[in-house]
């Protein structure tokens, strides 16, 4: 058997058996049930684009187009993206159409509740740049914003259900901001399909459903969640048609009043009611705060890996840097002659992800706050001494923080901050070649479960370390402070070769979105795998040292040899949410992870 036959034997092992959630859109959209009824049943009504790219990802492969693609979480989310795409319209342009359905169909992962980075491709100018949407701590936060009265860390889910953990939004800031800078169309129209779904109503997908019912009480700890999620007491049903006129109203208020209509006004009054007057866990957030709130352009963050440059976002993103970590560190290893069935490149990556995620640990924080070796973590010479590490036969028995170089005597403490699996992806290249590659996200799934104005708010400040101090009594760099924004690992990225794009790509996963981006790009680069292969690839993450390995997959099939080698694994669901769009000579090449019911559409 060929490596090529034996890394697609790994492929449809992995695709064969994926979370339920996923399996269950999937079969709903598996070729022999790719019908337009099944589709319709699954997700509403869609284009024969959007059929077509359901039936593509169900048989494994990229969708192509000539001129323009988009990769985003929900078919119906692409379809309002394709149409911005199809009339000339620019990817910012396409990006706010997409984000505002996803905000409504896919309301536990994103919306305009949360906040977002992008890092975008400007195909005029040949320049790369990012925009931070992150969200805020308010103004009245203090140091034991998630203490309780003896001084204890609050266990997670108390800390997150209610308004304490609420962060000012960043992402409708971000839309208007996209749009200004790099927009071609009348901003009013963009809120068009996001309006009529919602005034209209969509289908419920089956995703959707499942993570409703899964949460139960948690996601009825306020009126306005528990009526929309629960009406007549009941959770949605896949399939059901729901409407959600509060959200179509606050869309008709951007349309007409841009991010002001959000930001001020009644939307902003609705934020701040429901922040504040929660029961049980109330929080500071105030008007001032939604006022205050501000777009911020940086430079990306770029590493050198097999003569492409890998960029993405900086700090308070530790996602581009851990990512560009993981990739320096193993320029000198041979993965392509491995292979991806191979336990040493497993050996290798989780071992490079676990040194990477010490420092991520330790260094990494909003740098508008705290002093950050930002430079020194991705020098090359620190990643090649780093890289020297991995050169043994076995699993590194322990890793810690390197010593990076940077201008500042100051030593942090280990931060344990949790960051928990939710988010969305989104990925656009547009056919004047401007790439975009957005990650957007409310932290936790269903966000701090309460709604203003017909969306989720966001849980974000949870993504701050609890506590102010590690056990040696050193300060932790992402400590809550006010203004502040906490740290994240969303990892949007844009590979470039020849100062030109040639793979747009992220994905949801909480801290794991930093392992499922490296493999994407490892898989792609290294591997020879066309973007749906790689996105397909099975999961292998490590982060604080244990081995997690997507259960129910081939990769399985190693996770005693990965034992041998010396790692604790944990065989698990790795639902990652990867969406990608590989440039190439002969066009584009769209794809969409198996795992969840996103698609391309090209064209």
């Amino acid at each position: 058997m060929t490596r090529k036959s034996l890394v697609m034997a790994l492929l449809l092992g992995g695709v064969a058996a994926m979370p339920a959630a996923a399996q269950e859109a999937a079969d709903a959209v598996a070729p022999e049930a790719a019908t337009e009824t099944s589709a319709q049943d699954a997700f509403g009504d869609l284009t024969d684009a959007a059929r077509a790219a359901l039936a593509a990802k169900a048989e494994g492969q990229p969708v192509e187009g000539q001129n323009w693609m988009v990769a985003a979480a929900h078919p119906l989310a692409v379809q309002a993206g394709a149409r911005v795409l199809e009339a000339g319209g620019s990817a910012a342009d396409a990006m706010v159409a997409v984000q505002v359905v996803l905000g409504l169909v896919e309301p536990q992962s994103s919306g305009l509740g949360g906040g977002s980075f992008l890092v975008w491709y400007d195909a005029e100018t040949g320049e790369l740049t990012t925009l931070d949407a992150r969200e805020t701590a308010p103004k009245l936060v203090t140091p034991g914003l998630f203490l309780n009265d003896q001084g204890q860390p609050l266990e997670f889910m108390e800390a997150v259900v209610g308004g304490r953990s609420v962060g000012t939004p960043g992402t409708p800031a971000l839309l208007e901001a996209a749009h200004r800078k790099w927009g071609k169309a009348n901003w009013a129209s963009l809120f068009t399909d996001g309006i009529n779904l919602a005034e209209n109503g969509f289908t419920v997908s089956p995703r959707l459903a499942e993570l409703v019912a899964g949460e139960g009480e948690a996601l009825q700890a306020d009126p306005a969640t528990t009526g929309y999620f629960f009406p007549g007491g009941t959770a949605v049903a896949a399939g059901a048609v729901l409407t959600n006129p509060a959200y179509a109203e606050t869309l008709h208020r951007l349309a007409s009043e841009g991010a002001d209509g959000f930001y001020t006004g009644p939307v902003a009054a609705e934020i701040i009611n429901a922040v504040q007057g929660v029961d049980g866990n109330p929080g500071v957030l105030s008007m001032a705060d939604l006022a205050a709130y501000r777009v911020i352009e940086r430079p990306a963050v770029c590493v050198d890996y097999r003569e492409h440059d890998v960029c993405g976002m900086g700090p308070p993103s530790s996602g581009g840097l851990t990512v560009g970590q993981i990739l320096g560190m193993l320029g000198g290893y041979d993965l392509a002659s491995l292979g991806a069935e191979n336990p040493e490149s497993w050996r290798l990556i989780g071992d490079a992800s676990r040194l990477a995620f010490a420092d991520r640990g330790r260094y990494m924080a909003d740098a508008d706050f705290v002093p950050m070796p930002t430079k020194g973590l991705i020098d090359p010479a620190y990643l090649a001494e780093r890289g020297k590490l991995l050169a043994g036969d076995d699993s590194l028995p322990e890793v810690s923080a390197g010593t990076p170089t940077w201008d500042h005597a100051m030593l942090w403490g280990q931060d344990s901050a949790l960051e928990l699996p939710s988010t969305t992806h989104i990925s656009i290249v547009d056919s004047d070649g401007n790439a975009l590659s957005m990650t957007t996200t409310i932290e936790n799934g269903f966000g701090a479960r309460i709604m203003a104005g017909g969306f989720l708010l966001n849980n974000e400040l949870t993504d701050f370390s609890f506590e102010t101090h590690d056990e040696a009594g050193y300060p932790i760099a992402n400590a809550v402070a006010p203004g502040k924004r906490p740290r994240s690992s969303m990892a949007p990225m844009i590979v470039m070769k020849d100062d030109k794009p040639v793979l747009v790509i992220g994905s949801p996963g909480g801290s794991r979105i930093i392992g499922y981006v490296a493999k994407a790009i490892i898989g792609h680069l290294d591997w020879g795998l066309d973007v749906q292969q790689a996105i397909a690839l099975p999961n292998i993450v490590n982060r604080f040292g244990p081995l997690d390995v997507e259960a129910g997959t081939a990769a399985t099939d190693i996770a005693q040899a990965l034992t041998d080698l010396g790692f604790e694994v944990n065989e698990t669901e790795l639902n990652s949410g990867l969406q990608g769009i590989a440039i190439t000579p002969e066009g584009l090449l769209g794809g969409a992870d198996p795992r969840r019911e996103g698609i391309a559409i090209g064209g």
